[in-house]
Formats: structure tokens, C-alpha cells, sequence
């Protein structure tokens, strides 16, 4: 699924990726096996999808997409999300690895600005 990386959304004054609005919104209503699967391995792991913000999800390998999320307590995490992409409900299998929480180092990350507006926008109440 390839979303435009360059256009912008105005959502109450505050300008945000329009990546970080249409991942987020995936992630909250989507029925996609994809998406059910990645809110039931956010609740594991403590976060509420509904609260949680998609800074990120991309194919990163043949067998992973990368993502990278910004929770409702503030946290920032980066994981893979592991799952057969052949199959045709492989994605209701994934499994969820390198959970990492790098809310003290995404600053100097390659998502910065996006990860700042995720921040910005979520701060408006409307992420």
C-alpha cells in the first residue's frame, strides 16, 4: 500500500503528514487483517489503538513492514511486524519483534519531523 510521503493536512490549524493521519486512522477502523492483527499486538503491549498514534508502518523486508508508533502516555516505539505475506491471512499471524522505546533518542531519528508533528497533532486532540 504505497500513501503519499509529501502531502499535508490542516486538522484544526496544526499542519501534519497526511501519512500520520491516513496510517492512524488505518489503525483505528481498518479491517484489514493487517490492522486488526497490529491493534491486537499494541493492546499486548500495553498500548490502546485508539489512543496510539501511526507515525510509520512500511514494507521493510519480504517478510516485515518497520513501524513506529507514539503512544497516549507519550512514548515513542519503533518494531517490525513479523508475518507470511504470501499467504493469504498471513497478517492475522504476525508476531511483533524488536519492540523498542526510543522516546529519549527519535529526535535524531530519520522520523523526527514526523514524529514531532504526530506530537503536534496529537497534542490538538485530534490524534
Amino acid at each position: 500500500m504505497l500513501l503519499p510521503t509529501t502531502d499535508w493536512k490542516t486538522d484544526h490549524e496544526v499542519m501534519v503528514s497526511s501519512i500520520v493521519v491516513q496510517y492512524t486512522e488505518l489503525l483505528r477502523t481498518s479491517s484489514y487483517d493487517l490492522w486488526i492483527r497490529l491493534r491486537e499486538l499494541l493492546k499486548v503491549q500495553g498500548l490502546d489503538p485508539n489512543e496510539t498514534v501511526m507515525v510509520e508502518l512500511l514494507q521493510g523486508g519480504p517478510d516485515h513492514e518497520d513501524g513506529q508508533v507514539v503512544s497516549d502516555q507519550g512514548r515513542v516505539y519503533t518494531f517490525r511486524l513479523f508475518y507470511d505475506q504470501a499467504a493469504e491471512h498471513g497478517a492475522l499471524s504476525a508476531e511483533l519483534r524488536n519492540w523498542t522505546d526510543i522516546t529519549e533518542s527519535w529526535r535524531s531519528g530519520l522520523l523526527a519531523t514526523r514524529t514531532a508533528e504526530a506530537f503536534t497533532w496529537k497534542s490538538c486532540g485530534t490524534g
